[in-house]
């Protein structure tokens, strides 16, 4: 399922909100952690091709068909600018820069490609049928996909990554 997204910042919280629907009607509830996650994904990766390309987006959700079965969530934003992403170092008084900083800690999987003109940016969450431990591509043993990392870790050195 895909959602046509304009160049207009008002797109992000049209996103959030077709993604809610979306997972709803996947079975995935609104107090499960990995909705939340996902909302919170959808909104830094939309917000980068709506603010940082100027472009218009296609956003695409893979959802599971059931919840007894472990499973994973893909979750793509494609647009037209060939401007890759670039790291960038966000200070503590930056209120933007971020995004794929928050992207690489939450998902257990993120990339990035060429897509004909442009690019096709995507994470995954893995959803668990129960909560067990899981090694997350990006380092470091974290419980099922959905529990956001304590304030008390560490921020990444203070990287922060934007799509340019």
């Amino acid at each position: 399922m895909q959602l046509e997204i304009r160049p207009d910042p008002a797109e992000v919280g049209r996103a959030r909100r077709w993604a809610r629907s979306r997972l709803a009607g996947s079975g995935i509830g609104d107090e499960e952690p990995l909705a939340e996650t996902l909302i919170l994904l959808v909104s830094e990766l939309v917000t980068n091709a709506v603010v940082h390309t100027g472009c218009p987006a296609v956003l695409r959700l893979s959802l599971p068909g059931g919840t007894a079965e472990p499973s994973t969530v893909r979750l793509e934003v494609a647009d037209t600018s060939d401007r890759a992403p670039v790291p960038r170092c966000a200070g503590d008084e930056a209120t933007g820069g971020r995004g794929l900083a928050l992207v690489d800690g939450l998902a257990d999987r993120w990339g990035w490609s060429v897509e004909g003109a442009g690019k096709r940016i995507w994470c995954e969450l893995d959803r668990c049928a129960r909560a067990g431990g899981t090694e997350a591509d990006h380092g470091g043993t974290e419980e099922c996909r959905g529990a956001v990392p304590a304030a008390s870790e560490p921020a990444y050195g203070g990287l922060a990554y934007e799509v340019v």
